[in-house]
Formats: C-alpha cells, sequence, structure tokens
C-alpha cells in the first residue's frame, strides 16, 4: 500500500492493490467516508478501466467490490486526515469526479451513466472544489492522472501545433503529444473497413471503438464525439481511414509538412 498526501491539505489519497485488501480493511480508514476509484485491465480500446464510487465506509464497499467485480486489481481511497469527509461531500465528489473524467476521456468508466447533480449546498460545495482538486493531484502523483486533460497546453502566444489527416473519406484533426497521438472530438472517419483489414485486429479495434462510445455514426461517416488518445500516429489514421495507414506521413500540418518531417526529422537534423 502507499499513501500521498499534501501536508497543507486535509486529504489524503490511499493505494490499495486489490491483493492487500485485507490488511486495509483492518485499519482505521477502512471505516471513514470516502470516494474510491477501481482502477484495472485495459478496455479493448486500449483505456484503461476505472469505477468510481462513494460509500460511507470505503472498507465495506470494497468488500462488495471483491465479490461482484472481477476487472480491478487496484483502489485508489481519497479520504480526509481529520474524517471530516461527510455523507453530504461524497456524493458531489462522486459526481464531479465522474463528470471530469468523462470530459478527460482518459480512462474507460465503468458506472454506466454520469447520474444527476446531487443538491449541496454553496459553502460545502466550494470546499468539495478544493478537495477535489488536491486529490486530482495526488492521484496523478500515483500514476493515475484521471482528470488531465489529453492535449498539449497552449504556448505563451496561446498557439496550438495542429495536424490533420484527410483522405479514404477522413476528415480528422488531432495533437502529437508526450503520451502518443490525440485525434480531437469532431473528428470524422469512413465508416467502412477496406478489404485488407476485414477480419483482422485492426477491424476489432475500431468496433471496439465505437462499441464504447469514443465514435458514432452519422450522416454516413464515423465521428469522435470526444478527445481520444492513440498509442502511436499510426493508430490515430488507422481508426479514422479505416485502412492501414503510416500516421507519420498522413498526418501534416496547415502547411502540408508531415508529422515526420516536423517532429523526427527536425529531431535527426538538430543530431
Amino acid at each position: 500500500m502507499r499513501v500521498t498526501e499534501i501536508t497543507t491539505r486535509i486529504v489524503r489519497v490511499i493505494e490499495v492493490p486489490r491483493s492487500q485488501l485485507g490488511e486495509f480493511i483492518k485499519t482505521p480508514e477502512a471505516l471513514q467516508v470516502g470516494v474510491y476509484f477501481l482502477m484495472g485491465e485495459l478496455s479493448e480500446a486500449g483505456l484503461p478501466r476505472v469505477y468510481i464510487g462513494q460509500p460511507v465506509s470505503v472498507g465495506n464497499r470494497l468488500k462488495q467490490h471483491n465479490q461482484n467485480k472481477d476487472f480491478w486489481n487496484q483502489a485508489l481511497l481519497m479520504i480526509s486526515l481529520t474524517n471530516s469527509l461527510t455523507e453530504t461531500h461524497a456524493p458531489f465528489l462522486e459526481w464531479s469526479a465522474i463528470q471530469q473524467a468523462t470530459q478527460a476521456g482518459r480512462y474507460s468508466l465503468e458506472n454506466g451513466n454520469t447520474g444527476a447533480r446531487p443538491h449541496t449546498p454553496a459553502p460545502l460545495e466550494s470546499d468539495c472544489h478544493e478537495i477535489h482538486e488536491t486529490a486530482a493531484t495526488l492521484l496523478a502523483t500515483l500514476g493515475q492522472p484521471i482528470f488531465e486533460p489529453l492535449t498539449n497546453a497552449p504556448t505563451a502566444r496561446g498557439e496550438i501545433e495542429m495536424f490533420y489527416c484527410k483522405g479514404s473519406g477522413a476528415d480528422g484533426r488531432g495533437e502529437y503529444t508526450t503520451e502518443g497521438f490525440v485525434v480531437l472530438k469532431g473528428s470524422r472517419g469512413r465508416v467502412d473497413n477496406v478489404a485488407s483489414i476485414q477480419g483482422t485486429s485492426n477491424e476489432r479495434f475500431r468496433d471496439q471503438l465505437v462499441t464504447e462510445g469514443i465514435m458514432t455514426a452519422h450522416d454516413g461517416m464515423l465521428v469522435f464525439v470526444r478527445d481520444h488518445l492513440f498509442a502511436s500516429p499510426s493508430m490515430a489514421a488507422m481508426a479514422l481511414m479505416g485502412r492501414s495507414a503510416n500516421g507519420w506521413l498522413e498526418w501534416k500540418s496547415p502547411q502540408g509538412r508531415t508529422l515526420d518531417e516536423v517532429k523526427r526529422q527536425s529531431v535527426k537534423a538538430a543530431d
């Protein structure tokens, strides 16, 4: 188990491997009100899976999930150092976490729906926003940046380096980041797969993007309904074009330069 906290804040996040759940349940922290995040195996579309919940006793709820949920292998528990989180804090914190995790698009949420915004008094809601901000930092410290945006921050001039994929019925926009390639919401791809990828893992991957609600059919196209991170530019281009693609050549800057020219050849030239 690992524990992380900021000394000037009251929030603590505890990482509990599923194999050590029995040990955690014996601790005083297991009796607290809190918000928990069950982390597990990747979805078929390559996203890490998470389930977000808020019980009166985090220990008792985790015992239930140990019996009825298979996918998770660790739990991250957000609790108060002063045991001051209440049954009024927790529903709003859970709702806010689900909303922001959905917006960030980094994880596949196992909750099924985002739920309704709970009624929370304004002063308490303000406290919850501060608690959530601290928890987001602590979760990222433990390697789970659930709420961090996928896209790059604008430069000092407010500029964003954009790349475009146009061809084979695709019209996509994206950004090359330190984590991979992000196809942006609203990008449009072809519906049909070419014969060469039918029955292959590429076809199954595209189908899973639709199944998980990342792309949806609209006006004869497949449209990205949210930003989505791909492990490589080529997987991003394939998802849009419905065929095998070299993303380093398919993604181009507004000036027509390929991603390879902008990112890889510039490094080679500097070397």
